[in-house]
Formats: structure tokens, C-alpha cells, sequence
């Protein structure tokens, strides 16, 4: 009788497992691969349509309303424009969502990166080395979690001037973007990875390191933080969609990216005045924001899910 091995998997393994059964983030995750890759690949796309996302459309224009030519909610749709153009100016609506996209994505990605960077270093020193180090940290993630972030936001970015810190233009606004953004929200993940580093720290794993002479330098890279991984992965995965949504806020108030490069935030305050004669100018950004908030967000869950070691 021969006898059957029974293969073991790992934690990695078994997470994909469980993620592959969660059929609405693995639709999440298709989603922003998509978002990812056409942002990536604009200007490719962007030729494919013949659009342009700072090219003028005049002719394609009513001038008496200021509205695209044609009747219908789909007036100015077409090959050449396969979301339309906008009012007033004619601007290629389909180019203009890839390019903002850019920007969405990239102060995000960046924001969040900043965020989690400072949080995990913070919260790990804070949760292992307690005492005044601990109190310390503590109390300045307090002082920041009660800072008016959105009106800092509304005062500093409004204020940004042309030239600084070597750099000009929309360069520099969204280098001060990503700082405003990452920077204060570093308390979020650093609460969550100190109480983490909190229980973690007095496993047996870690007591059992030490009892073989590992300093504190080891202990922190080679077990506390490989644990931590999980949870600071999914909170990150949360925290993207919220500093989209926060840029596009700051964009739709006016102290965001600067015209004439596409913001989503921006082409909806733009779309504000022309709801009612051109209403796709409104709902195609809006959905482009509702479906980038909404497949990071699934994403997240399921990952929660399937790296918590207690589900099964």
C-alpha cells in the first residue's frame, strides 16, 4: 500500500485560495489592473481614438448653448469621441479621463506609500519600545489626528507658488499633494500597526529570539514586521481610494491640479454649470471615480478576508 504525501501550503497559498473565492474582489482587482493599464498606455489609447485631451473642438460645439451638437443625453458621441466632448470647449471627454486617471492614481499610490512608510516605522519603534518612546509617538499621532487636515489642505495648496523646491507647474503641485496627504495620514496606519506590534511582541516567536541573542534590530525585521505585512497590506489597500477621493475633492474646490491637465475632480466642478444640457459630461467622471473608489474598496475586503487567519 503505498502511502499518499500530503502536500503542505503556505500562508501565501492558502490566502490565494481564499481569495479566489471571493469572486466580487477578484472583480475589484480586474478592475484596477484595467484602470492601471489604460493610464499607463493613455497615450497609445489616446492615438487609437485620434483624440487629445488639450485640443479644441469648436466645431463640434453649439454656440448658441454652448453644448455639443446632436440631441439626446449622447449628443457629441462618437469614434473619433467615444465619451463625448465637453461643453463650451470641445475637449476629447475619453482622452481626458485616461490623463486624469494618471493623476489619480499616481497621488494615491504616493500618498499611501508615504502614509504606510512613516506609520509601520512609527508604530513598530512606538508598540516595541513602549515606555516614554511609546507615550511620545503616541501623542503626536493624537495631535495629528486632530488636525483640520481638509482645511491645511484648502490653505496650503492654495497658496503653493509657481516655482519651488526646484520644481514648477503641476510637478510641483502634486509633490505637495502627495505630502499633504501622505504625511498626515500616517496616525491611521500607525495606531493599527502599534497595537499590532503591541500583542506581537510578547508571542513566543519573538521571546524565543531573544533567548537566542537577537537584538532588537533583529527582532524587528525578522519577526515583527514579516506578521505585520497582512494587515498594513490591506489597510493600504483601503487607504488608496480615499486619497483619490480626497485629491479629486481638492481639485473639484480649485486648488488641486491646474487646467490644462485633465483632473477628475476638475472636470466635475467643470461639469457643474452644464448638468442639465450635457449631463454625461457629469456622469462619466463621477463614474470613473464611483468605479475606482469601488474596486480598490472590494479589493480590500477580500484581502482582509483571506489573510485573516482565523476565517476559513
Amino acid at each position: 500500500m503505498v502511502a499518499t504525501v500530503i502536500e503542505g501550503r503556505s500562508l501565501g497559498q492558502i490566502a490565494w485560495t481564499r481569495l479566489k473565492r471571493d469572486r466580487l474582489a477578484l472583480g475589484g482587482g480586474v478592475v484596477i489592473v484595467i484602470l492601471v493599464l489604460a493610464a499607463v498606455l493613455a497615450p497609445l489609447l489616446v492615438k487609437i481614438t485620434g483624440g487629445s485631451p488639450t485640443d479644441f473642438h469648436q466645431d463640434l460645439i453649439d454656440p448658441t448653448f454652448s453644448k455639443p451638437k446632436g440631441e439626446g443625453v449622447f449628443a457629441g458621441f462618437s469614434w473619433d469621441h467615444p465619451l463625448g466632448v465637453e461643453p463650451r470647449s470641445g475637449r476629447d471627454v475619453f482622452s481626458r479621463i485616461l490623463y486624469g486617471a494618471q493623476i489619480s492614481l499616481l497621488i494615491g499610490f504616493l500618498a499611501t506609500l508615504l502614509s504606510v512608510t512613516i506609520g509601520t516605522v512609527l508604530g513598530v519603534i512606538a508598540g516595541y519600545m513602549g515606555g516614554w518612546v511609546d507615550t511620545l509617538i503616541s501623542r503626536t499621532m493624537d495631535v495629528f489626528l486632530a488636525f483640520p487636515l481638509l482645511l491645511f489642505a484648502l490653505a496650503l495648496a492654495g497658496v503653493i507658488p509657481d516655482h519651488a523646491f526646484g520644481m514648477s507647474g503641476n510637478t510641483l503641485r502634486i509633490a505637495v499633494l502627495v505630502f499633504i496627504i501622505g504625511f498626515f495620514n500616517w496616525p491611521y496606519v500607525g495606531r493599527i500597526v502599534r497595537g499590532q506590534t503591541l500583542s506581537l511582541r510578547e508571542r513566543e516567536f519573538v521571546d524565543a529570539s531573544r533567548s537566542l541573542g537577537a537584538r532588537g534590530f533583529h527582532v524587528v525585521f525578522r519577526e515583527l514586521l514579516p506578521n505585520l505585512f497582512a494587515p498594513v497590506l490591506v489597510y493600504a489597500t483601503l487607504m488608496i481610494p480615499t486619497n483619490i477621493l480626497f485629491e479629486a475633492a481638492l481639485s473639484f474646490l480649485g486648488v488641486g491640479i491646474r487646467p490644462p491637465t485633465p483632473s477628475w475632480g476638475k472636470m466635475l466642478a467643470d461639469a457643474v454649470p452644464f448638468y442639465s444640457v450635457a449631463p454625461m459630461y457629469m456622469v462619466v467622471p463621477g463614474l470613473a471615480i464611483f468605479l475606482t473608489v469601488m474596486a480598490f474598496n472590494l479589493l480590500g475586503d477580500g484581502l482582509r478576508d483571506a489573510l485573516d487567519p482565523r476565517a476559513r
